[in-house]
């Protein structure tokens, strides 16, 4: 495999294998995006959701095989992952369990599990002895520019998956059901959400702390989530429009356009 090592950030993960005879069906029947349309080699994005479609874990799903499906998602999430999905398979003839690997996102063209994460072209490689050069600030600074919403930050129980963005990206409404469909269909298809994950233009020295307010005249109008020096994301209320010049910790705070 060619790979620049130009470009390289480590990118810590957790690994749920799911494979054997009714994997796709089950995979299918339990996570939001269209599992059976992937060939071989194919990844998409998903999520594993409650019954009222809030996030347990967010996922890239790669095929490696016609029944082995491999499950990468946030360190801290894989347990999760694996307890879920244990718990859901009942008499589905599928084996469920944590793999070790290492991940590295290798920025530009190359061959990999892809990702959209950073918003320029970048895949996810595994098991591979590369060493990093681009550093954990640089990556996320990406991450923001890219309005990618991370678990922990964007993404916890009191967030929807049309506020953070994820619908577009993780999100099938053609395929059959799954925990968490129907709040999901009808916010999409008779209401909108009262607020929405937005980039932040900062003062060049300016990194708020997480969950500060952000203030339209005076009024809390939503809150900071993830910041670099600069740069932050944050969820604004609808009403607020693009190009809005807001207050976070007594400093500007400008609503980039989507």
């Amino acid at each position: 495999m060619a790979i620049s090592t130009q470009a390289v950030a480590r990118r810590p993960r957790a690994y749920v294998r799911v494979s054997g005879r009714d994997a796709e069906d089950f995979l299918q029947r339990m996570l939001s995006n269209d599992i059976a349309v992937l060939s071989e080699g194919d990844s998409c994005d998903a999520l594993l959701l409650t019954p009222k479609a809030r996030v347990i874990a967010p996922l890239r799903v790669w095929r490696r095989g016609a029944e082995d499906f491999l499950l990468l998602t946030e360190p801290e999430l894989g347990d999760v992952v694996s307890t879920q999905l244990l718990r859901a398979r009942f008499a589905a003839r599928c084996e469920i369990e944590p793999e070790e690997h290492t991940s590295a996102v290798v920025l530009g063209e190359a061959e990999g599990i892809a990702t959209d994460d950073f918003g320029v072209p970048a895949v996810e490689v595994l098991d591979r002895d590369l060493d990093a050069t681009v550093s954990e600030e640089a990556l996320e600074r990406l991450r923001i520019e890219a309005r990618t919403p991370r678990f922990g930050r964007e993404i916890d129980d009191r967030v929807l998956p049309a506020e953070a963005g994820l619908v577009e990206r993780a999100v099938s409404f053609t395929k059959g059901c799954y925990p968490g469909q129907e709040p999901i269909a009808r916010l999409h298809y008779r209401g909108r959400a009262n607020r929405r994950l937005s980039v932040l233009e900062l003062d060049s020295d300016h990194a708020p702390a997480a969950e500060a307010e952000l203030l339209q005249d005076g009024k809390a109008v939503g809150r900071v989530t993830s910041s670099v020096p600069g740069l932050a994301l944050g969820y604004v209320r609808r009403e607020v429009e693009d190009g809005a010049e807001l207050e976070v910790e007594g400093r500007r705070a400008r609503v980039r356009s989507a």
